[in-house]
């Protein structure tokens, strides 16, 4: 069932031009938007588009009003828009209640009973699993782990022993929450584990991505903030400290005990080192490498652009001489101020 533009204007806090009855059922791409459709335009590459859609409707900025001739939702910010109306016509379906027959749940274990416990799932003794959360088939949430009310693991996800996750968290596919920290203490040639006695504490509304880890702490916690994003395959290791509504793009790998503050956006690949500090509003840019504590909000980058091959083997054969070029720059610059004073250069 649709809803009229008039009611997602309402609630999405958009300007409405165009019929406020007409009914759209869905989102669309603008290329596949059909009158039923809602779709939205956010960047210079689709602008081109709008005067062929058929879309019933298009949410737009200010500055692109006049480029439609349709129905359109007028507002600040197109992307934050279109994410309300998608959520709006295509809500999250609840599952039914209750426990799989084939799910092993611990007599000791305490779940809601408006709870959804999917198949060959595996509660542990002391766990709880809070109001109309969703576990998905064959995941396992650890003895003394806390699953917040609202929140949805996806299937196979691993919550371990003593590890919590706020209200209304999402946790996608193979995601791991609570394994060991990587800690070992050297015995000669040998290496010996150090024992792993802390926990992963999620705040509310953190969303982690399809097989991404996060590593219990040695003796302390790992704490995820509240809002925070984590997409896929990200690494982040023992005692990390994660502040409130920061997003982590894929393949990220975060050194034990690194503290990240607010509100920072680290982009795909990026490597962070351990034992340093981000300050709030920090956005790394892709593949950067962060060794180095980093005090004042700004944009940082690392890293060497792609080129061709002939280039790089250029550059690299560059790079090993920077050393001696630099000594002998230094020379030069020591005979040049004893010119320009009238010395003798030898």
């Amino acid at each position: 069932m649709g809803i009229s533009l008039a009611e997602l204007a309402r609630q999405c806090q958009a300007e409405l031009r165009g019929d406020p009855r007409h009914i759209v059922e869905r989102v669309a791409t603008l290329e596949d938007a059909g009158p039923a459709d809602i779709t939205f335009v956010a960047d210079d590459r689709h602008r081109a588009q709008l005067t062929t859609t058929p879309a019933g409707a298009v949410i737009l900025s200010l500055r692109d009003a006049d480029r439609f001739a349709g129905n359109m939702l007028v507002t600040r910010n197109p992307r934050l828009c279109y994410a309300r109306v998608a959520a709006l016509l295509h809500p999250r379906v609840q599952p039914a209640a209750g426990v799989h027959v084939t799910a092993v749940v611990d007599s000791a274990a305490v779940v809601d009973p408006s709870a959804t416990i999917g198949a060959h799932v595996v509660i542990e003794a002391g766990a709880r699993v809070g109001a109309q959360a969703v576990i998905g088939a064959g995941a396992y949430v650890g003895s003394e782990a806390v699953i917040g009310a609202g929140t949805q693991l996806h299937p196979h996800v691993h919550v371990g022993a003593r590890c919590e996750l706020g209200a209304s968290c999402i946790v996608h596919a193979g995601a791991v929450i609570g394994s060991d920290g990587f800690g070992f203490a050297q015995d000669e040639a040998r290496w010996e584990k150090i024992p792993q006695l802390g926990r992963v504490l999620v705040g509310d509304d953190v969303e982690i991505g399809a097989n991404t880890t996060i590593d219990r702490g040695a003796i302390g916690d790992t704490c995820i903030g509240r809002g925070v994003k984590l997409d896929n395959l990200i690494h982040i290791a023992h005692n990390v400290q994660i502040g409130e509504d920061t997003a982590i793009a894929a393949c990220v790998g975060i050194a034990g005990s690194t503290r990240i503050g607010k509100r920072c956006t680290i982009a795909g690949q990026v490597g962070i080192n351990g034992h340093i500090e981000i300050a709030d509003d920090v956005h790394f840019t892709g593949a950067a490498v962060v060794t180095h504590t980093i005090r004042e909000p700004g944009i940082y980058s690392s890293g060497s652009p792609l080129e061709t091959y002939q280039s790089w083997l250029k550059n690299a054969v560059r790079m090993r001489q920077l050393d001696d070029m630099a000594r002998r720059l230094k020379k030069l610059e020591q005979k040049l101020m004893m010119l320009s004073e009238g010395g003798k250069v030898e």
